[in-house]
């Protein structure tokens, strides 16, 4: 019963911005790690950035400079503000965290329905 929420995508110009915002739904005790992945056309899911519950923040070398990952605790919620956008950032971005739904219950990893970024020249 529990799901994440995507929303923000869409189309547009090189160099534009856009800001990603996902937001876990439903029943739950904690949450550890959240992140953003993107796949592009005929390519394997990558990891874009990840968040730690503490804050650390971890990002792949394509995007450091131009995107910045964020999360509120209390809303159970993630962003990615995507800056200076290239064609190459052209991908389906999907959601991720790992969490527990009761203290009884172990750690779940779930994903988001993704959400279509479309960067144009």
């Amino acid at each position: 019963q529990v799901q994440l929420v995507e929303s923000g995508g869409g189309l547009v110009q090189a160099g534009g911005s856009l800001r990603l915002s996902c937001a876990a739904s439903g029943k739950i005790f904690s949450i550890g790690d959240m992140g953003w992945y993107r796949q592009a056309p005929g390519k394997q899911r990558d990891l874009v950035a990840s968040i730690s519950s503490g804050g650390r923040i971890n990002y792949s070398d394509s995007v450091k400079g131009r995107f910045a990952i964020s999360r509120d605790n209390v809303k159970n919620a993630v962003d990615l503000q995507m800056n200076s956008l290239k064609p190459e950032d052209t991908a389906v971005y999907f959601c991720n965290a790992n969490l527990r739904a009761t203290i009884y219950t172990g750690y779940r990893e779930l994903w988001g329905q993704g959400t279509l970024v479309t960067v144009s020249s």
